[in-house]
C-alpha cells in the first residue's frame, strides 16, 4: 500500500509514494456530546521521510510543507486543498480531499543513524467548510 499527497494553493506540493509512510483520516466530535453533534472536525495526519536527492533527482518537496506551516492566518494562502490517494496494487482504493485545510502542527526530526529525517503534518479542514470534505472509494479499473 502506498500514498500520494497533493497540496494545492499558491504553489503545488506533490509528495510521492517513496516519501509518505502513514496517513490518518480522522473525524472528531466533542467528547461530552450525548448525540450526534454538529460540531464536527476533520483532520489529516501525514508522516513520512525527508529524502536526500541523489544522482540529479528533483529536490525534496517536504521543505514546502514547512514553509506552508509558517503562513500566518491573515493570509488566504494558509488554506489549501489537500488530496490524498491511497494506492494498493496500482489502484486507488481511497481518495480524500480537504479543500480548505490549514496546518495545525508540523514537525521534523533528524537522527544521525538513519541518514534521513522524518516529518509529521497535521492539517485540519476549516470547520465551516466541513461539508466540502470528500471521502471516496470503489474506483474501477
Amino acid at each position: 500500500m502506498g500514498f500520494r499527497v497533493k497540496v494545492e494553493g499558491a504553489e503545488s506540493i506533490d509528495l510521492n509514494i517513496e516519501s509518505i509512510e502513514t496517513v490518518e483520516f480522522k473525524t472528531d466530535t466533542p467528547d461530552d456530546s450525548n448525540a450526534r453533534s454538529t460540531d464536527l472536525g476533520t483532520t489529516l495526519v501525514i508522516t513520512g521521510k525527508i529524502l536526500t536527492p541523489v544522482n540529479g533527482e528533483a529536490a525534496d518537496t517536504t521543505i514546502k510543507l514547512a514553509q506552508w506551516s509558517l503562513v500566518p492566518a491573515e493570509k488566504a494562502d494558509c488554506y489549501r486543498k489537500v488530496t490524498v490517494d491511497v494506492i494498493s496494487a496500482s489502484q486507488i482504493v481511497r481518495q480524500f480531499s480537504l479543500p480548505n485545510a490549514f496546518v495545525v502542527s508540523y514537525e521534523e526530526e533528524y537522527g544521525d543513524v538513519e541518514g534521513v529525517g522524518t516529518f509529521k503534518l497535521c492539517a485540519k479542514q476549516k470547520k465551516d467548510k466541513t461539508a466540502a470534505v470528500k471521502f471516496e472509494g470503489g474506483f474501477a479499473e
